[in-house]
């Protein structure tokens, strides 16, 4: 099947060379009928006068592949943003001997017009004729290859002529793909009552395996808990801690105290310091005194001599 496919555009592409054909599609049937999709610039060389060329094509292709073809046939409205024509259109000027830089030039100035926002062409091969091959390429506006977002459109073509053959290369920048939004249902149901509730992933494990998960589970518990609250007492008690350190006394604190004391409280506390005085020189004589009647007498020394 997929070389029946590829011969039928071998054949289609040889027969409407010059119709600007994009692309063609094509799609098989369960009752054996094969449906071709031809999307052209110019629908007008393909159908023919009366629909002559259409019909006379769908005969050949019946013949040469044994099935029932319809064949259907798409206008492509704007052929300066279709990469695959661009690039046909380039290497049909290449074969006509038009300079491959003007035929560029020209192809990028069209393409930009149409309302791409950006072209990039590129030609390959032995340009003007050279004998070394060298690679050519212009750009206009922004080609992000690599943003998946981005609509680019790509298509080749080759050019054959007398010194050899030309590659012609062209990506074409249209706009970001606007992602899919999402509808609700046909019945009229809100989205949030349509998708129906998950169970939560807890009561799924119970039912797998209830033994190992419950014992597990009920000794993570206080683990998880503990260390919250301990954080959320300890900044109180550290708190709470704090106002009990004693104050610094300063001097400027001291000397504001002390005028605030009676001056009858001053003198009472002196009277009794200067009683005290001299019964304690007294104990002091008495100790004094004492002290050498209690000393005993003084041991008898002997000497080598004594011993003697």
């Amino acid at each position: 099947m997929l070389h029946e496919d590829l011969e039928m555009r071998r054949v289609i592409l040889a027969r409407l060379r010059n119709a600007g054909i994009a692309k063609i599609e094509t799609e098989r049937s369960s009752n054996a009928q094969l449906t071709v999709t031809i999307h052209t610039a110019k629908p007008g060389i393909v159908i023919g006068k009366g629909g002559a060329s259409v019909d006379q094509l769908r005969e050949d292709l019946e013949k040469r592949f044994g099935n029932r073809v319809r064949i259907s046939i798409q206008e492509i409205k704007q052929p300066e943003l279709d990469a695959q024509l661009v690039a046909e259109n380039i290497a049909s000027q290449i074969e006509r001997r038009i300079s491959y830089k003007r035929a560029m030039k020209q192809a990028i100035l069209r393409t930009m017009r149409s309302g791409a926002k950006g072209v990039r062409i590129y030609c390959g091969g032995r340009l003007r004729g050279a004998e070394m091959a060298r690679r050519e390429w212009d750009r206009e506006g922004r080609v992000p290859l690599h943003t998946l977002r981005a609509n680019i459109d790509f298509g080749r073509a080759t050019a054959s002529t007398t010194f050899g053959a030309i590659g012609v290369k062209c990506w074409i920048y249209k706009d970001v793909a606007v992602p899919l939004k999402k509808l609700p249902p046909a019945d009229g149901t809100p989205i949030a009552d349509a998708i129906a509730p998950q169970p939560e992933p807890p009561e799924i494990i119970d039912q797998l395996v209830p033994e190992k998960i419950d014992t597990t589970l009920k000794e993570a518990a206080p683990v998880v808990a503990a260390p919250k609250r301990t954080r959320a007492t300890a900044a109180p008690a550290q708190q709470a801690a704090a106002p009990e350190a004693k104050p610094r006394t300063t001097k400027a604190t001291a000397k504001v105290e002390a005028p605030t004391k009676p001056a009858a409280k001053a003198a009472a506390a002196v009277k009794p310091a200067l009683k005290a005085k001299p019964a304690a020189k007294a104990k002091v004589e008495t100790k004094a005194a004492a002290k050498p009647a209690a000393k005993p007498a003084a041991k008898k020394t002997t000497t080598k001599k004594d011993k003697s």
